[in-house]
């Protein structure tokens, strides 16, 4: 299928040393440019961040300190990217929410005039969930076959949830889970345990602040601090345990944040 093009589309994607917009540098970036009579181009290239890429957010991408040391920075690129991206219309899956504004980021850090404004933004991301509902309806009916009446009434809703649940154990049961690179995770049984084991392990606080890495460790996951680890933190600098207590963070993150404080003094 030949898209219908008024502009040149920059079909792109960017892996990255996390996702916090601010503090986060892009490490490569891949585009292909498709014109409007249909020619295309492709670029990839990597991108010395200029900070430590987080180890669990190599595990993700496959891109390591070692592999963007002798690359240009973006500063160092950043005009004859500009140029490569005039006059063009974006496209990508969830560019809207990370990879647009990261984009800009780096541009502007840059000190490279860089505009969207006036660019057509195209998200496949958007477009997937818009015609593939990932809701309780959409659930209901592609495990069980069946039209959810009275949607978001608490009866209702706990009732397809039960019957969801049972039908994804009876479709999956026995199938292996693996993650975005390949690695095993687990395997589908009927076993509460294995099942909270695969949905659930890496959470420490209900609200996600902290987490733990592949490798077991606890680490922050939001922050100035994201992606370290929670003991090394709490020893260098302890005064971010008291303006985590201080400050306006769920009950249960401060609790959790307490117990390893004390497991961490207790193992000195």
């Amino acid at each position: 299928m030949k898209l219908n093009l008024k502009n040149p589309l920059v079909v792109f994607d960017l892996e990255t040393t996390g996702t916090n917009i601010s503090n986060d540098r892009i490490v490569e970036i891949a585009m292909i440019k498709v014109l409007p009579s249909g020619e295309t181009e492709e670029k990839t290239r990597k991108v010395n961040p200029t900070i430590p890429i987080p180890h669990e957010v190599s595990l993700i991408h496959g891109i390591y300190d070692d592999d963007v040391k002798d690359e240009p920075t973006f500063k160092q690129i950043a005009k004859s990217m500009a140029q490569f991206l005039e006059g063009c219309d974006f496209a990508g899956f969830n560019i809207l929410k990370f990879d647009v504004p990261m984009l800009v980021e780096e541009f502007l850090r840059a000190n490279v005039d860089f505009e969207v404004d006036q660019r057509r933004l195209l998200d496949a991301q958007k477009i997937f969930h818009m015609m593939e509902k990932r809701n309780l309806s959409a659930a209901y009916k592609f495990y069980c076959n069946k039209e959810l009446i009275n949607a978001h009434s608490a009866a209702a809703d706990t009732q397809a949830t039960y019957e969801v649940f049972l039908a994804q154990l009876e479709k999956y049961e026995g199938q292996e889970v693996f993650d975005l690179l390949g690695k095993k995770l687990g395997v589908i049984e009927n076993d509460m345990d294995s099942i909270h084991a695969l949905t659930n392990s890496k959470m420490i606080d209900l609200a996600g602040r902290m987490v733990y890495d592949n490798n077991g460790t606890a680490i922050f996951n939001f922050g100035k601090h994201r992606g370290k680890a929670v003991d090394k933190i709490l020893k260098e600098e302890p005064s971010f345990f008291d303006w985590v207590m201080k400050g306006d963070f769920p009950l249960d993150t401060k609790r959790k944040l307490t117990q390893l404080r004390l497991k961490s003094f207790n193992t000195r």
